[in-house]
This record gives structure tokens, sequence and C-alpha cells, in this order.
């Protein structure tokens, strides 16, 4: 088990441009963080500065032009294709603005997808599941699927989800931007909550200025620097 202060999550120096037109655009330019094991971290700025693109870098889900990512201590640009997947399913757990719940299944089973990635769905599996709907909250609708649950609650089922293979660390991009200002809230309290029991450490992107206080750190992204961690 690691201690508060190890260091689970880092980068360093991270540039990343894409092609546009005869030229290409930098969208991060010397960017490095920080991220403490069971501590909690938001990412604020303006839209366009980068924001979603440093989240998927340090998930591994794109390729910095230069710089490095690194998994508790480990440059992940190290690691093959398949490698890297394999490490991500269990290192890295993801909550999207969009929920991404696959509609013709229930809660419970949109849980156990994050394990189904790891070929193992056995009873000590669905228990899991089970309890982490609980304690977001859903227990009594575990077996409703996403068309018959609000917003906060797919919201709240994506958490549970990206929590299901006890991830070192969940990055959530703007897990509240799809939802009115209370049921935000409460989606973002959960959040806190439920990686603070599981020691998971947290990166969240949100705009939204009162959420981003809740978090132990605060970062801001502009002009493609990372401003005051």
């Amino acid at each position: 088990m690691s201690d508060a202060g190890d260091i689970v999550l880092s980068a360093s120096g991270l540039h990343m441009s894409y092609a546009s037109g005869d030229g290409r655009i930098t969208v991060l330019e010397g960017v490095g963080c920080e991220v403490n094991a069971g501590t909690s971290l938001s990412i604020r700025g303006e839209s366009g500065c980068g924001k979603t693109t440093l989240l998927n870098l340090l998930a591994g889900l794109e390729i910095p032009d230069s710089g490095e990512v690194h998994w508790a201590g480990e440059p992940i640009g190290r690691f093959g294709r398949g490698e890297l997947a394999r490490r991500r399913a269990t290192f890295i757990g993801m909550v999207f603005q969009s929920f991404y719940l696959i509609p013709e299944i229930d809660a419970v089973e949109n849980v156990l997808m994050a394990a189904r990635i790891l070929g193992k769905v056995g009873p000590v599996e669905r228990k899991r599941a089970a309890d982490l709907l609980a304690r977001v909250g859903l227990a009594e609708r575990a077996h409703h699927v996403p068309a018959h649950l609000s917003g906060g609650e797919r919201q709240r089922v994506a958490v549970a989800r990206a929590l299901m293979n006890r991830p070192r660390v969940v990055l959530a991009d703007e897990p509240t931007g799809n939802l009115d200002e209370a049921t935000g809230e409460g989606v973002m309290s959960v959040l806190l909550d439920v990686c603070a029991e599981e020691k998971a450490s947290l990166v969240v992107v949100t705009h939204n200025a009162v959420h981003a206080a809740r978090t132990a750190g605060q970062a801001f992204l502009s002009r493609q620097h990372l401003k005051r961690l």
C-alpha cells in the first residue's frame, strides 16, 4: 500500500500538437504535473486550452509529441500497446462527461464491463459491482438500464464502473458538465467520497470553481502552460 506522500502519477515536459491544414496547432507546451497517492487534484482552464488532451495523455490514450508520463514511477512510453492497455485496466479508472454507458445492459452489468476487460467476472466481481452501486446510492437501481436512469444516476454508475478494478488513479473529465447544479454537487460529493474510501487518487477536469475548491489541490491550464499546482 502506497503512502499518501508517494507520487502515483506524474508528467513532465509534455508537448502535444495536431495537424491542421498545412500546419500544426500546439495544444500543450512543456506541461508537467504530479499527483500523490490518495489525494485529489482539479484542473481548470478556458475552453480549448488542452484539459482533455492532458487527461488523455495521463491515461495513455494519446501519445505526446515529446515528454513523459509515469505511472507509479514507470514511464508508460516503454510499454507496447497491449501491455499499456492491460496496465491501464487496473491502474486508471475513467469518468467522462457523457457517461458512455452501454444502453442495452443494466447498471450492474455496465459496472462489470470494467472487470470483463480483465477477463474475469465471477461471484466476487459481481458482489463488488453491487457494493459499489450501493456506495454511490444506487442499490435499488442496479437492474435498470441507462434509459431508465436520470443523468445524475448514470454518472454515478460511471463512477462505480471507474472504481471496479480498484485503480490507483481516477481521471474524470468534466464529470458534472451535463448535469444541473444540484445534481452535479451530489455527483461530485460521491466521486470525492468514494475515491477517498478506495484510497484512489483523483484528477478531475472541471470548469466549476466550487467543485475545484473541494479537491485537495488545484491547477490552472492556460496558454499551453500548467499554472499553480
